[in-house]
C-alpha cells in the first residue's frame, strides 16, 4: 500500500468516524422553525383538510413516518457524498468527479426552480440531486468509497441502492407503504448502514 493510498483511507474511515460521532452526540431539542406567516397559514389549511376523508388523512399520517426516515437517509447520504470527495479532491469534486449526466441533470433542476422564482432549496449542487444520482456518484468514484463500505462489492452497493431507490418511490410520491414493503424499506436502511460499519 503507497503512502498516498494510505493518506486517503485515513481520511475516508476519518469522515465515517465523523458522521458516527455526529449521530450520537446530543444535538439538542427539535426546533419548530417554522415563521408567523407559516403558522397563519396552517390553520387556514388545516380548516380545508379536515374535509378529506379520515382514512386518508390517517394513511397520511403514517407516511410521514417514512418521508422522516428517508429524509434523514438521503441526507445523510448527501453529507457523506459531500465531505468525502471534497476531503478526497478538494473544492472543485463537483465539476472534477461528477458524472457530467448527473451535474447537467442538476443544472436543469436548478435552472427550473430558479425559472420559476423558487427560493434556492440550497446552496450545494448535491442538494439538487434524485436518491438514484446519489448512487451515480459513488459509483463513478468507487476507489474513493470503497475503504467505507467494509467487505462490500460494488455488486452489493448497487443492490442496495437499487432496493431503496424502488422503495423511495412511493413514499416520495405520496403512495401507500404497506405493511410487507415497510419492513422491507427499513432492512434496506439497515443493509445501507452495515455496508458502512
Amino acid at each position: 500500500m503507497n503512502n498516498l493510498h494510505s493518506l486517503e483511507l485515513f481520511c475516508l474511515k476519518g469522515s465515517v468516524l465523523f458522521r458516527s460521532l455526529r449521530s450520537v452526540l446530543p444535538s439538542g431539542d427539535l426546533v419548530d422553525g417554522r415563521t408567523e406567516l407559516e403558522r397563519y397559514t396552517d390553520a387556514l389549511v388545516e380548516r380545508h383538510l379536515g374535509q378529506i376523508d379520515q382514512s386518508i388523512r390517517s394513511d397520511a399520517q403514517r407516511m410521514g413516518e417514512f418521508y422522516r426516515m428517508f429524509y434523514a437517509l438521503e441526507n445523510d447520504i448527501r453529507d457523506l457524498i459531500a465531505i468525502t470527495m471534497e476531503e478526497v479532491h478538494g473544492a472543485n469534486w463537483w465539476g472534477n468527479k461528477v458524472p457530467e449526466v448527473v451535474r447537467q441533470n442538476v443544472k436543469k433542476n436548478k435552472e427550473s426552480e430558479d425559472s420559476e422564482g423558487l427560493p434556492p432549496r440550497s446552496n450545494r449542487r448535491i442538494d439538487y440531486t434524485t436518491f438514484g444520482e446519489l448512487g451515480e456518484i459513488i459509483k463513478a468514484n468507487w476507489d474513493d468509497f470503497r475503504g467505507m463500505f467494509s467487505n462490500c462489492s460494488i455488486a452489493r452497493f448497487e443492490r442496495v441502492i437499487r432496493r431503496l431507490n424502488l422503495a423511495r418511490g412511493p413514499i416520495a410520491h405520496s403512495g401507500y407503504v404497506p405493511p410487507e414493503e415497510s419492513v422491507r424499506l427499513k432492512m434496506a436502511i439497515r443493509d445501507w448502514y452495515a455496508m458502512l460499519e
